[in-house]
């Protein structure tokens, strides 16, 4: 009885999908693809996004730049936040200033800047991502900093005076779940932003495909390129963050 009420919402959920695909299939009939493709004909061209080698390359290029970026938010932004926190004379510049700029200045006018002061690649796009994912990172990490009182710290140096000892047994631990908190949020951002990022600086990549495709009029691979990018969040998270967050979870 307890396994099938744990399947129900299993169960809800692929009825669910199931009654949207028809609801699409029936809602496609006799429009034009250029207007709304089938979900077969956007299936193959979904499957092809992973298997044919010219699609499959700006499938990679999108991976690659996201994975990059994410990874570079998270370096500078945690940086800043240490920064902040061993320099305090530093606070007004980093919170009170390059904080609320990097958080207000709008994505598409990174994205426009990029395209203006960078010849189209791979750069203008990871630069476009690292720009807006960096305050995001600095905001959990930063956070997390804070966490770790002086009392928590004095504490462990009454143990021990090998400070980077003091600093792997009690401070990273500590601050281990803002750090996963910051992965999981600049993950999920950096797709989000990929494609406008693509759309304006890059020579290939999902958002890039999708440009080529706006122009032919091939609408089955500009919603293949989103479902693509949907399945490659949901593989990103389930295969790596999720065993990561049950990893470094808190001990009961």
């Amino acid at each position: 009885m307890n396994s099938f009420a744990r399947t129900r919402p299993q169960i809800a959920a692929d009825i669910a999908v199931l009654l949207a695909i028809l609801a699409w299939a029936w809602g496609a009939r006799g429009l034009p693809d250029f207007v709304l493709p089938g979900p077969i004909a956007v299936g193959e061209r979904l499957i092809a996004m992973f298997v044919t080698p010219s699609f499959l390359a700006h499938t990679v290029s999108s991976v690659w730049r996201v994975l990059l970026a994410v990874v570079l938010a998270l370096i500078l932004g945690g940086g800043l936040a240490l920064l902040n926190r061993g320099v305090p004379a530093l606070d007004w510049v980093i919170r009170g200033l390059t904080l609320p700029f990097l958080n207000s200045f709008p994505s598409i006018g990174w994205a426009i800047l990029a395209a203006i002061w960078f010849q189209p690649g791979d750069f203008p796009v990871v630069f476009v991502q690292v720009a807006i994912l960096t305050p995001f990172c600095l905001i959990n990490i930063a956070e997390g900093l804070r966490q770790i009182d002086s009392e928590t710290m004095e504490m462990a140096q009454s143990f021990t005076r090998n400070r980077a000892r003091t600093v792997a047994m009690v401070a990273a631990p500590l601050l281990l779940p803002y750090i996963l908190g910051s992965l999981r949020i600049a993950y999920g951002i950096a797709w989000k932003i990929a494609l406008v990022s693509e759309l304006l600086g890059g020579t290939s990549g999902l958002g890039y495909l999708m440009l080529q495709a706006q122009g032919s009029a091939d609408m089955a691979t500009v919603i293949a390129a989103c479902l693509a990018i949907v399945l490659l969040f949901v593989a990103g998270e389930k295969l790596v963050l999720d065993p990561l967050a049950r990893r470094f979870a808190p001990k009961r």
